[in-house]
């Protein structure tokens, strides 16, 4: 029983983050409109969280070893409560991507934290409800945080002073944990060469999740104030992707298990150009229209990232699980830190469809790549479960890494 009462106590702190983290994004966007930041400038700002959430991916695991988790797990939040106030203090575009670089720490930091704490913590027999758990807080914190963007009025110090507070309460759950932190675990060995070697198509599945995901988030405001949204249906906008890509996950895991995984990522992805399509061509539905296409546009494509990884995981031996999942987040990182200024950049040039265009011809290029993949390789014989896979730090391979084999060993 204690040991759940911690779980809960993780989660909550998951929770509270997320919930202050997933709005900053959004609030952002729309407060740099306001503000008349360009809209590069405003891409910039997505861009350059994802560089802060790179490098603590690399920083999170060395600074637990020097200082434990719970005083790592405070440094990670204090960044990122400074990152968000400071956003009061001062309205310069450039000022604030120095902050996002915070932001993207404290995510990534507080997350390695929270992953490697419950990877020491469960053993075989809780592992699945305590991931399933985990997931599941995670999912649903996402969910609200994008429609905390309907009461947050934009560059006012109410909404971020509200954001960092809920980034500071993220503290309590765990640092007022009684359980002793775990021992600190080794950094997994970085080795971005692994996953291309296991599976190539992986690796483009990732970046293309990556370009499709980060760029929707970070600049999709830009997209739903352009073709007429108000704020509060731009935050039923985004939540509406978030639900999409929820509710794909068991339909989709379900076709990934049967089926040829290339197969179901080349279809998956040719379904994503037809919502792109139907997306960039919405501004004249009414806004119910809007919402759905943008739900369709979520059922699409938050999936590929879980399905690569699976079908990169059929390839690896059982230790190389944890390596390979590091690799893999690398990948997306590195999508990441690129997708939301380069499609603000083409929204500035060609307009708002602009943001489905660059994301359809990302999604055509894999369609492509998949379909000479399958020419040069048959598919393994050996397959692992189809498991969402949180976007969240190179740790996460060792939290799902138990899970993927007791799957394999149960069928």
């Amino acid at each position: 029983m204690r040991l759940f009462i911690s779980f809960a106590s993780l989660f909550l702190s998951v929770i509270l983050l997320q919930l202050s983290s997933g709005s900053v994004g959004p609030l952002d966007a729309l407060s740099g409109l306001a503000l008349d930041f360009t809209t590069t400038q405003i891409g910039l700002l997505g861009s350059a969280h994802f560089a802060g959430f790179f490098i603590g991916c690399w920083w999170a695991p060395r600074l637990m070893g020097s200082v434990g988790h719970t005083r790592a797990f405070a440094a990670f939040t204090a960044l990122g409560t400074i990152g968000i106030l400071g956003h009061v203090l001062v309205e310069n575009p450039y000022a604030w991507a120095a902050l996002r670089i915070g932001q993207g720490l404290c995510v990534a930091g507080c997350y390695t934290v929270i992953e490697a704490w419950l990877h020491a913590k469960v053993t075989n027999e809780t592992r699945g409800r305590a991931t399933g758990a985990y997931r599941l807080a995670d999912l649903g914190a996402s969910l609200s945080a994008q429609l905390m963007i309907s009461i947050l009025p934009p560059a006012h110090y109410v909404s971020y002073t509200l954001l960092a507070l809920l980034c500071t309460a993220a503290l309590l759950p765990l640092t007022l944990s009684r359980l002793r932190p775990p021992e600190t675990p080794d950094a997994p060995r970085l080795d971005p060469g692994l996953a291309w070697a296991r599976s190539p198509l992986a690796v483009a599945g990732v970046l293309v999740a990556a370009l499709s995901s980060s760029s929707f988030r970070m600049v999709g405001p830009l997209y739903g104030t352009g073709v007429g949204l108000e704020t509060a249906q731009i935050a039923f906008f985004l939540a509406s992707f978030v639900a999409g890509g929820a509710l794909a996950q068991y339909p989709v895991g379900w076709l990934a298990d049967r089926y040829d995984r290339r197969w179901v990522l080349v279809w998956l992805s040719a379904a994503a150009i037809a919502s792109c399509t139907l997306t960039a061509l919405a501004s004249g539905l009414p806004t119910l229209g809007i919402m759905l296409t943008a739900a369709i546009f979520g059922l699409t494509t938050f999936p590929i990232f879980s399905i690569a990884a699976a079908h990169a995981h059929d390839f690896a031996a059982s230790e190389e699980r944890i390596a390979l999942s590091a690799a893999l987040m690398f990948w997306f990182a590195v999508g990441a830190i690129a997708a939301p200024w380069f499609a603000s950049v083409l929204i500035e040039l060609y307009g708002p469809p602009a943001l489905f265009v660059m994301i359809a011809a990302g999604h055509a290029v894999l369609v492509v790549f998949g379909l000479i993949r399958m020419r040069k390789r048959r598919a393994s014989e050996s397959r692992t479960r189809y498991i969402y896979t949180p976007r969240s730090t190179f740790l996460v391979g060792r939290l799902l890494s138990g899970t993927r084999e007791r799957s394999n060993q149960e069928d």
